[in-house]
């Protein structure tokens, strides 16, 4: 996929979802869809567990894809934004507060050092040019 514009775009789609990390290994959250961009705006954690603490592992897979303009750098790949991170029990994490840009197929993976003690809250845009 090309880098898409995104000056003149079709549609622009604010959402929010919710997770929480059953899994002690990193599932598949989001897979971008054909021909989208997704603007990851914020990302938060937070442990529902009342007495221990749990690491959070969150990882972006990219997939191949056509720059506009720069050079030297992975097309492909997973690339970690959180690696067993402690989250205190009972507190919240940002994960992340500067958004990032996510291309068709590219996945979201995360998981949690303890089964369900973690739940992620994504906010996100869709863009379709």
């Amino acid at each position: 996929m090309a880098n898409p514009n995104i000056v003149n775009v079709a549609t622009i789609n604010g959402e929010s979802v919710g997770f929480n990390l059953t899994a002690t290994t990193t599932t598949t959250l989001l897979t971008v869809s054909s021909n989208k961009l997704l603007k990851i705006n914020r990302i938060t954690c937070a442990n529902v567990d009342g007495t221990n603490a749990a690491d959070l592992s969150l990882s972006i897979t990219k997939s191949n894809f056509t720059s506009a303009g720069v050079t030297n750098f992975d097309t492909s790949g997973t690339f970690f934004l959180a690696k067993t991170v402690s989250v205190p029990a009972d507190a919240t994490l940002v994960v992340l507060d500067t958004p990032i840009y996510l291309m068709e197929a590219d996945v979201l993976k995360g998981g949690a050092g303890a089964a369900s003690d973690l739940d992620l809250v994504i906010s996100y845009e869709v863009i379709d040019d």
